[in-house]
């Protein structure tokens, strides 16, 4: 049974307390909480095993590689990759589309082609396209997003044409929680012959996913936002395109033979996991899939289905405040972002802080689709397997606290 006030007691932070009062955390969709289960792991690395892999033939270091390979292992299988060949070490989302921008896209991509990404990116998977588009006389296009920021599916035709040389869009939206049909996306991008990538930055932690169902090129993906420690993310990619790639970084451990004047690559994923990976952390990962396949992914969908109706219900009895997104819990991941009037976010946070509600305030990386929506900012409240509807209360109680003294000062 999927129970969060028993998965609770596995997150020793969630105890604590924040200006006296109870913490209630609700920035799940910025980072994750850590299980017993995943930090004993990295005590365990650096008591037991602390050494470097795939170099060493001594016993810790045999032992730390087979650990660090048994970790991939269990990402491949977590996202259904066909093979361990292309699940690529990075540190995090960012680093991953990066890697495609810089080994992929700079290489392919061209004068008068181009790159397609949607109104609703995270600056992650924006910032580097402009770089290539600008670098490379190409044109960066945007898919329009509908009134309730999900990628509008009726200008797939207008806008992903012969000239796209890459599609890339985010999953599920950490503004306004939209889950994107990426599969349509997708189909229309190899229909034009382009390549498909997705941010699953919000959408792997939270819900199964098949790399082979949705028939992506690429999935980028971090390690912080699902249960492990920051500094560790995954970059999926077919093998066939990955080993026409040239690699992002070199130096040790991507190479095959060395003259001095120059080099052959290694093998996949090696190729592009230049010098001492982060192999703690990877281990820590592997922890973390663990940990969420014990949960099983329907269920952790399930019940952020659950949480978040339950959310969207409480916020629809404040009239001072407006929700972004869809309107129905089955069409967004577990977050709720909202604005209150004339009261800033940030001022709306701090005074949430002081009941011990931590929600994100701010544009959370969405600074052009703010701007669209006329926005300065907003509020979040993100949900994960350890949050209740008992802490929605709270938020929403404190929420009330909020809205009356912010009243009253003005």
């Amino acid at each position: 049974m999927f129970d969060p006030k028993d998965i609770r007691k596995d997150f020793p932070i969630l105890s604590r307390t924040v200006h006296g009062k109870p913490l209630v955390y609700l920035d799940n969709a910025a980072t994750s909480q850590k299980p017993r289960q995943v930090i004993q792991t990295l005590v365990d690395c650096y008591e037991l095993y602390n050494a470097n892999v795939h170099r060493g033939v001594h016993t810790i270091s045999v032992e730390a590689t087979e650990r660090m390979e048994e970790a991939r292992r269990k990402v491949s299988r977590f996202i259904n990759a066909p093979s361990t060949e292309g699940v690529i070490f990075v540190r995090n989302t960012t680093e991953a589309v990066n890697l495609v921008a810089n080994s992929w896209a700079m290489d392919n991509v061209g004068q008068g082609d181009e790159i397609v990404v949607s109104e609703v990116e995270h600056h992650s998977n924006l910032v580097p396209w402009q770089k290539v588009a600008h670098q490379k006389g190409a044109t960066l296009k945007l898919l329009p997003a509908t009134e309730d920021g999900r990628v509008d599916l009726s200008f797939l035709e207008s806008i992903i044409t012969q000239h796209t040389k890459l599609v890339s869009v985010v999953h599920i939206s950490n503004m306004t929680g939209a889950i994107n049909p990426v599969k349509e996306i997708g189909r229309r991008a190899h229909q034009v012959g382009a390549l498909f990538m997705v941010d699953g930055a919000q959408s792997v932690p939270h819900m199964p996913i098949d790399v082979c169902n949705l028939d992506c090129d690429f999935l980028a993906f971090s390690g912080h936002k699902m249960l492990a420690p920051p500094g560790i993310g995954v970059l999926f990619g077919k093998v066939s395109i990955l080993e026409k790639m040239e690699p992002f970084l070199r130096g040790g451990e991507m190479v095959r033979e060395v003259w001095y004047d120059h080099a052959t690559w290694n093998d996949l994923p090696n190729k592009f996991e230049a010098g001492t990976p982060n192999f703690t952390d990877a281990v820590a990962l592997g922890a973390a899939v663990d940990y969420l396949d014990g949960l099983g992914m329907d269920a952790v969908r399930q019940h952020e289905i659950d949480i978040t109706t339950y959310a969207l219900k409480a916020f629809a009895e404040l009239e001072e405040l407006d929700v972004i997104g869809p309107k129905e819990a089955q069409d967004r991941g577990g977050l709720v972002t909202f604005t209150a009037g004339d009261i800033h976010p940030h001022d709306l946070g701090t005074f949430l802080d002081s009941e011990g509600v931590a929600i994100r305030t701010g544009h959370h990386c969405v600074m052009p689709y703010h701007r669209k929506l006329g926005l300065v900012a907003t509020g979040r409240a993100s949900f994960y397997v350890y949050n209740t509807n008992e802490e929605i209360d709270t938020l929403i109680q404190a929420l009330k606290k909020a809205l009356a003294y912010f009243a009253h000062a003005s």
